[in-house]
């Protein structure tokens, strides 16, 4: 949450220094002034280009983790029994889940469950 609000003032700071303009100078003034600003934005395009690698790098690692296959326990008070599952950690919910094979479990609020890597 924080890095989403410090996102959103850096693009606010970006816009406000890219939009205003500066007045009328003589023309030694505006040579530096036309050198400060094409360094801005070259900055602002680094760091746009910085932020979206950032984000593609969180997207690819995000749907990594989820692709992981882990091992699924599935203990059952009731029956006294127990099962195991191989499921993508992106297919597990809170009363379901759906193995790699596409079976659909449902669990009932007795079911214990133990979730362990897959070597």
């Amino acid at each position: 949450m924080l890095t989403k609000i410090l996102i959103t003032a850096l693009v606010i700071v970006g816009a406000f220094f890219y939009l205003r303009k500066p007045a009328r100078l003589p023309a030694q003034t505006e040579i530096e002034a036309e050198g400060k600003s094409i360094m801005l934005r070259y900055i602002f395009m680094g760091l746009i280009a910085v932020s979206m690698l950032g984000s593609t790098g969180y997207w690819y690692w995000n749907w990594q983790d989820g692709n992981q296959v882990v091992t699924v326990t599935i203990v059952s008070p009731i029956k006294d029994s127990t099962s195991v599952y191989h499921v993508r950690k992106k297919d597990i919910f809170n009363n379901k889940l759906t193995t790699v094979e596409g079976i659909h479990i449902r669990l009932s609020d007795q079911d214990r469950v133990i979730i362990a890597n897959s070597m």
